[in-house]
């Protein structure tokens, strides 16, 4: 199974379309593991993006569990969507390193900018904006990652650039050292009036 899936490419935030053979697969890989549950649901996510609903009696019958017991523990965890994600997921760290650096502030920011709350999807399916708890970067905090790439000293500046690149499709993955551009094929980051004429003069030889 894990050859399958390696073959299709990374698998993004929306995931695979649901199949229950690939959902069979998938359970019989991860039961004879200590606490399959988890290990389980965390590979369901992986692969499709969210939780199925109809994952649930077949995680139920192959460990020999209720579906309640399986329906509390996905539910439990913030962790585990129960519907498919957007195009791009957005996570603002949460704890408490975070939210003394203003996170809760940059929340309120994201969710006005883009017309959700935490934990739902806008309207044309393109960002899901998540909680996380903590991402290990108190000393760059506040922080967050975008589909999977990470983000220290997030300000509202910085959250407006990743949130225009994930909107508008033209994004060069270097969020971290916004703003960013390309040269011949070469990324720059940190971008200033100085290097941008260096990248013109050299552009001109």
């Amino acid at each position: 199974m894990e050859t399958k899936l390696q073959s299709q490419g990374t698998l993004q935030s929306r995931g695979e379309p649901w199949s229950e053979q690939l959902a069979q697969e998938i359970i019989a890989e991860h039961k004879a593991l200590d606490g399959a549950t988890l290990p389980i649901l965390h590979a369901l996510q992986e692969a499709f993006g969210y939780v199925p609903e109809a994952a649930i009696p077949l995680v139920a019958q192959a460990l020999n569990l209720s579906r309640a017991e399986v329906h509390g523990v996905a539910t439990f965890y913030h962790d585990f969507r129960r519907q498919p994600a957007g195009k791009h997921v957005l996570k603002l760290c949460g704890a408490e390193a975070c939210q003394a650096m203003g996170a809760d502030h940059l929340a309120e920011c994201a969710e006005k900018k883009l017309g959700v709350k935490v934990g739902e999807t806008t309207g044309d399916g393109q960002v899901t904006l998540e909680h996380i708890y903590c991402l290990g970067l108190c000393a760059v905090a506040p922080s967050g990652m975008i589909d999977g790439r990470i983000v220290g000293r997030l300000d509202e500046a910085r959250l407006d650039a990743m949130q225009m690149c994930i909107r508008d499709s033209y994004c060069l993955g270097l969020c971290a050292v916004a703003p960013s551009g390309m040269i011949d094929g070469r990324i720059v980051g940190r971008l200033d009036e100085a290097r941008l004429d260096a990248m013109l003069a050299e552009a001109r030889t």
